[in-house]
């Protein structure tokens, strides 16, 4: 009998108490991550073979067990709630690349012009891995010496599923902002800007001048008086969005979200109300006859 198996045999599972306010998975079924890079993320976790407690983390992720995250180069710090009154501490430790070893990564990357406009661009390349493998390294951990966990609850197992819960957190957030397993080992998404900038300068790539601005007259009338260019459709037709979230909707999910629904829902409802009352403030009260003119 394997000893995961011994173990909850004659240890039954124990219930966590609830958590209130805590970060709820997106993910209500299925597998974490959407993306390659966090499904790559996930698969580091389920290569350590920890059995049951995959299930159990999963479901601790989707309880919102994990209170809190909190991602810093080459580390994560988090608490789960658990069986106990005190929330457990753990911490995740990534083996960061050497400044040695990024300079390596970025010469490749200086030579591969369509990475390194990705990468500025914002977005992950499909086939980055192939670069760090170029220069002798892995982007994500490939082995459990690259990775040290702790939890400070009593369970022999290491990684627990408390554990597994903050992995699968990481592997959702990771969908959010991909840069940050960069920042896991070891360069933050702005030093990584930076360098990429300062490469391309050096060859001469994709570098421009900044436009200048343009002047501003002497004379303060034109500048200010702009009220004789004023026509009765100065402002275009104004009316209420037909995207009423479309600026959260461009900003993307907010980090490790603890609201019950997803953010984008939870603030329709605001949004619906409050465009039309904006609409009204902007173009003030119809009168009567507007009334009449819009329903004849």
């Amino acid at each position: 009998m394997a000893r995961d198996s011994w173990w909850n045999d004659r240890y039954p599972p124990s219930r966590p108490k609830k958590a209130a306010g805590g970060i709820k998975a997106q993910s209500k079924r299925g597998g974490f991550g959407e993306s390659w890079w966090a499904k790559r993320w996930i698969k580091v976790l389920e290569s350590f073979n920890i059995g049951a407690r995959l299930a159990r983390g999963r479901s601790y992720a989707r309880q919102g067990q994990v209170l809190s995250i909190a991602i810093a180069e080459g580390k994560v710090t988090a608490k789960v709630q658990g069986s106990r009154s005190q929330p457990y501490n753990i911490t995740i430790a990534v083996k960061t690349l050497s400044p040695a070893d990024w300079k390596k990564v970025l010469d490749v990357l200086g030579t591969q012009a369509l990475f390194a406009a990705k990468l500025l661009a914002g977005e992950m390349p499909q086939d980055i891995e192939p670069v760090f493998k170029e220069a002798g390294v892995s982007l994500f951990p490939t082995k459990l010496a690259d990775l040290k966990t702790d939890c400070s609850c009593p369970d022999w197992s290491n990684p627990c599923k408390h554990i597994a819960a903050v992995y699968y957190l990481l592997g959702e957030e990771f969908d959010r902002d991909p840069f940050l397993i960069f920042s896991l080992r070891g360069l933050s998404r702005d030093a990584l800007m930076a360098r990429l900038e300062m490469t391309n300068s050096g060859r001469g790539e994709a570098v421009t001048a900044p436009r200048p601005g343009e002047p501003l007259s002497v004379q303060s009338e034109p500048f200010w008086n702009v009220a004789e260019e004023r026509t009765e459709d100065w402002f275009g037709v104004v009316e209420v969005p037909r995207e009423p979230v479309a600026l959260a909707s461009r900003l993307g999910g907010f980090p490790f979200w603890q609201g019950e629904a997803p953010l984008r829902d939870t603030l329709l409802a605001t949004y619906q109300a409050a465009s039309p009352r904006g609409l009204d403030v902007f173009l003030g009260p119809e009168t009567e006859s507007q009334v009449d003119r819009i329903e004849n």
